[in-house]
């Protein structure tokens, strides 16, 4: 009889175990796939972030060229952010004519994206939110 009393026990133990992993997992998960979706999202923010420093860059190189033009600025600048899947980016020229910036005189590109725009997700920790990069060199 003793016998039959101590595999009853182990069965209503394993029982007991299964009740507390399902307890468990109905409170981490949620943690988890939270953590999970917001480390997708803030990697997608750096992503765009860098982006937007790659485009702003190349285009303030096109700028500090002697010959070059605002048209071909911006030609640059949507290039780049349109090969990366940027959406809605805005640039800002600093001049209202680069072809006329004297030598030595410094030109800033200010690049601009909504967040809610370019998130994979639907926003949530950067909703409402816009990126801005800033680049400044000085005119050949």
């Amino acid at each position: 009889m003793s016998l039959y009393r101590r595999r009853a026990s182990l069965a209503g133990c394993l029982q007991s175990r299964r009740g507390v992993a399902a307890t468990e997992l109905a409170l981490v998960l949620p943690l988890f796939a939270m953590l999970v979706m917001a480390s997708i999202e803030a990697c997608s923010m750096v992503f765009l972030n860098h982006s937007l420093s790659i485009a702003s860059y190349e285009a303030v190189r096109v700028a500090i060229n002697f010959d070059s033009t605002n048209k071909e600025v911006q030609d640059r600048f949507d290039l780049l952010v349109n090969a990366r899947n940027v959406k809605k980016a805005t640039l800002a020229i600093s001049a209202p004519n680069v072809a006329t910036v004297p030598r030595g005189t410094q030109i800033s590109l200010t690049a601009t994206a909504p967040c809610d725009a370019n998130a994979l997700l639907p926003p949530w920790f950067f909703g409402g939110r816009t990126l801005s990069v800033t680049t400044t060199m000085v005119k050949e």
